[in-house]
């Protein structure tokens, strides 16, 4: 008996739902060149416009210079260099926790969190819609998974009852597809009820959100005895790579000792921690980026609601256009690409069946002109884009 592969990918494309990479030949920024053609992209996670900002780039080269290419073993071994082992320290001070540790990718450290804290005999309870890499990792903790209903604190509250051993409750902060927080002081004031910890992955929400950018929990001004595991990506408004997790000694002791995708992988190379290091600063000093990034929110929701479209509950960089079905919205995409702007279509299974949509993000690397343009081809196209083509 043989894989009957073609038979998936077909019905894959049969229902609109058949994915493509793009290439890439610039790099990040508002303007890029792809597959040929030049567009204006709204469609990064590059928030603060810092992942081609030439201080970046000049950090990481004098990085490579320095401690080479290569993290060249796992961090327990001889892979944890004097630049990682800086940028822990800065990212602990950033977030206001006595430690942080660094991941290569922000699904490793989520997998590591929560595989490392709770297993067999224990309970992880997760918003319905959280991303992918938070639901793996409940699901190959071992422990008794369940998840509540989206943003919910009376329904966490109920599987709180019914939670038996140590208890993770597990949330991302902005949800990466609806662009809506995480209502944070109801969920942790669930929990602690309970006596049990929550995660709170905020990849979507460092840099954009808080006074200094710290996130959601400096947002709604939580602390450790609130959110007792923090993780954030360094892929998004750092413009880098990587990740990290911040909380307690005991906590970031625990992971070095106990999480398999921290001991079993090589670190990231040196240079890039050199790069996070500069953008941090960057982050923290340039203030006028969180203040555009949030006036042209407030433009696009206004211009928005006036072409008529459907918007989603988000006061942050992604605004998502609901579509519903996937063909309308791969139509609404290649219109607009005909007008030189990709903005990527998304469909299920990465959102639910009937809520296929544009996933609009915007940087602090766009110009009001540019978001004009993009409210304007979205009036031109809106009206061509027809009636539903699949339920």
């Amino acid at each position: 008996m043989s894989f009957d592969l073609a038979s998936r990918l077909n019905e894959r494309r049969a229902a609109h739902l058949y994915r493509q990479r793009p290439l890439l030949e610039t790099p990040q920024g508002p303007e890029v060149m792809v597959e040929g053609e030049r567009l204006l992209a709204f469609c990064s996670n590059d928030y603060l416009g810092l992942a081609n900002h030439p201080e970046v780039v000049r950090a990481m080269q004098q990085g490579a210079a320095k401690w080479g290419v290569g993290g060249g073993a796992s961090h327990l071994v001889l892979g944890h260099s004097t630049p990682h082992h800086a940028l822990e320290e800065a990212l602990a001070e950033f977030t206001g926790r006595p430690r942080a540790l660094l991941f290569s990718t922000g699904y490793m450290a989520n997998l590591a969190a929560v595989t490392a804290l709770v297993g067999q005999g224990d309970t992880v309870l997760e918003d319905r819609i959280n991303h992918a890499s938070l639901l793996d990792a409940g699901l190959l903790s071992g422990a008794r998974f369940s998840r509540y209903l989206h943003n919910d604190a009376t329904s966490l509250a109920s599987r709180l009852d019914k939670a038996t051993g140590n208890t993770l409750v597990v949330t991302d902060g902005v949800f990466s597809m609806d662009g809506d927080l995480a209502d944070l002081p109801a969920l942790c004031a669930a929990a602690k009820n309970k006596d049990a910890w929550v995660l709170v992955d905020d990849a979507h929400g460092f840099g954009p959100l808080g006074a200094t950018g710290a996130g959601i929990v400096e947002h709604f001004g939580l602390g450790v005895e609130d959110v007792q595991v923090l993780v954030g990506t360094l892929g998004k408004a750092f413009g880098t790579a990587g990740a990290f997790v911040a909380g307690s000694e005991e906590l970031i002791e625990t992971l070095i000792q106990f999480a398999r995708p921290y001991i079993y992988t090589t670190s990231q190379p040196p240079a890039v921690a050199c790069a996070t290091l500069k953008s941090l600063e960057l982050l923290r000093t340039e203030g006028w980026r969180r203040e555009h990034l949030n006036k042209l929110i407030a433009r696009f929701r206004e211009g928005a609601a006036a072409i008529g479209l459907t918007l989603m509950d988000s006061a942050t960089p992604i605004q998502p256009i609901l579509i519903g079905d996937s063909a309308r919205a791969l139509r609404l995409s290649a219109l607009l690409r005909e007008r030189g702007l990709l903005v990527t279509a998304i469909r299920p299974p990465t959102v639910p069946a009937g809520s296929a949509r544009l996933r609009v993000t915007l940087s602090a690397a766009h110009s009001e002109a540019q978001l004009e343009l993009l409210l304007q081809a979205l009036a031109e196209c809106w009206p061509l884009l027809g009636e539903n083509e699949d339920a």
